[in-house]
């Protein structure tokens, strides 16, 4: 580490900005900092090593330390910084340079004071923004019959004046909530179905967007088998995101996402992807795993690598039509191996870029967080129909539709479905470690095992094996890049 004593990379910048998962960003919790960073100056104040602090061995001499309550995430200390580290398992002052860059990373902590986590209506806090995002489902038809799709595929289409009412409400509530940034996800059935109407949409999002002064985002969720030439270009003109679910290579693609007629797509979306970089429009990789894919994970992860493609590691969730596929269940053991064997595809091939918000399913290491997703809070659901809910799983369950004032009142007032309570409200949860990072899971997975919402995830011990080899990864990346690659978008911190 070039006699660097701690290596870590600025909490503000490790994180994925472009993260178009179809779940939406975390919400995020905010600290006092100040506080800490004033204590930090007063050298008679008595510091320790917080009992919840994780550690463990790098190579090299080299160590890794993080605080799930601390304001950088994954640090890397050499022997010098480790030692002077645990020389805080009993109370003392800041003496040194070292100490002090200890305490400001959060690795040792006041023992008078508590630096205690709240909840804030960020969710796009990876960019500094307070972002309203809208999932709009302009279609219901598709051309793939993939075995885990929650959707009836009716021949049913959002029209243009629908679209434009969706996307109205949206920033009224946007700007009713000040709101700085509104996210639209155009999504189906399969969108590409109805380019021609995202293009619409889009253009209408952007006067609304100049008209009240606030940033636009958009992303299509696509299937990745219909892309041209042509649409990449519009795409681009538009300014537009591109996210395409891409779940193995070859049979375990082909087996779980394939067309009306059982033809597999593994080989189509794999070339759309490569047309999309030939235009220089890098798409967002959405992985879903299942029981039946997982021991493809190492290859696909190979292949995303390979190409430096965005990504994102989610877990299968189970709804009413594909209850009957029991191969797609989340078997403990299955899971848990292929996500490994990934993990070690990834240290083999370590990217420049933090992966602590793609790695475990909906659980960012790089953010701590109270929920799990934006549901009920920052997130709005419009159906063809206008109708609005809080989750695009649960389109069924509508609470207001697109001529109400403000639908995102609504929504957060709503006491009848989704509950996206907060992990400090679910039992098995308030004492783990890892709360603020994986909250819990989906509540829509826990709810429909468990009937509850207050408790913890039926995945639970999965994550738990995920996380120290997720956060081991994160350290080998800081020994392998930190020093070397240093630019505007990863600044180090030392």
């Amino acid at each position: 580490m070039q006699n660097m004593a701690l290596l870590w990379e600025t909490s503000n910048t490790q994180r994925d900005h472009n993260s178009d998962c179809d779940c939406e960003d975390c919400a995020c919790v905010d600290y006092n900092l100040t506080l800490r960073t004033s204590l930090a100056t007063r050298n008679n104040s008595s510091w320790h090593r917080p009992p919840h602090l994780y550690q463990t061995h790098l190579h090299n001499g080299h160590n890794l330390a993080f605080n799930p309550h601390g304001p950088v995430g994954v640090v890397v200390l050499d022997k010098q910084a480790h030692t002077a580290l645990n020389m805080f398992g009993h109370p003392a002052p800041l003496v040194t340079e070292l100490d002090r860059q200890l305490a400001h990373v959060g690795l040792i902590e006041p023992v008078d004071t508590q630096t205690i986590p709240h909840y804030t209506d960020k969710a796009s806090c990876h960019s500094g923004k307070a972002t309203l995002t809208a999932w709009l489902h302009i279609t219901d038809r598709c051309n793939l019959r993939c075995r885990y799709c929650y959707l009836p595929h009716h021949k049913v289409d959002m029209t243009i004046e629908t679209g434009q009412v969706a996307i109205s409400a949206t920033f009224r509530s946007a700007v009713k909530h000040n709101y700085k940034a509104v996210k639209l996800k155009y999504s189906g059935g399969e969108a590409m179905l109805r380019f021609p109407l995202i293009k619409q949409l889009h253009q209408y999002a952007q006067q609304l967007a100049d008209q009240h002064g606030l940033t636009l985002e958009g992303v299509i969720l696509s299937n990745g088998t219909l892309l041209k030439s042509e649409i990449i270009e519009q795409i681009q003109q538009l300014d537009l995101r591109l996210m395409i679910s891409l779940d193995g290579l070859g049979i375990y693609q082909d087996q779980q996402r394939f067309y009306a007629g059982s033809k597999g797509t593994s080989a189509d979306v794999m070339n759309s992807i490569k047309l999309a970089l030939s235009f220089g429009l890098r798409p967002y990789i959405s992985i879903t795993v299942t029981g039946q894919s997982a021991a493809g994970l190492p290859e696909l992860i190979t292949w995303v690598l390979q190409h430096d493609l965005p990504f994102s590691l989610n877990f299968y969730r189970e709804n009413e039509l594909s209850a009957s596929h029991v191969d797609l269940q989340l078997e403990e053991h299955k899971i848990i191996e292929g996500m490994v064997a990934a993990f070690k595809v990834i240290e083999d091939n370590l990217p420049r870029r933090s992966l602590l918000g793609s790695l475990v399913d909906r659980a960012n290491l790089s953010a701590p967080h109270v929920k799990t997703c934006s549901v009920g809070q920052s997130y709005l659901v419009f159906d063809h129909q206008g109708h609005v809910s809080k989750c695009q799983m649960y389109q069924e369950q509508s609470v207001t539709t697109a001529q109400t004032d403000d639908p995102l009142a609504l929504i957060r007032a709503d006491q009848i479905g989704i509950q996206n309570l907060s992990v400090e409200e679910k039992e098995g949860c308030r004492d783990c470690e890892w709360k603020y990072w994986c909250t819990g899971g989906c509540p829509i997975a826990t709810y429909r095992v468990t009937g509850r919402y207050d408790v913890q995830s039926p995945n639970c011990n999965i994550y738990k094996a995920l996380y120290p080899e997720a956060l081991r990864l994160e350290g080998l990346r800081l020994l392998k890049w930190g020093v070397q690659h240093v630019h505007d978008e990863y600044k180090i911190g030392v």
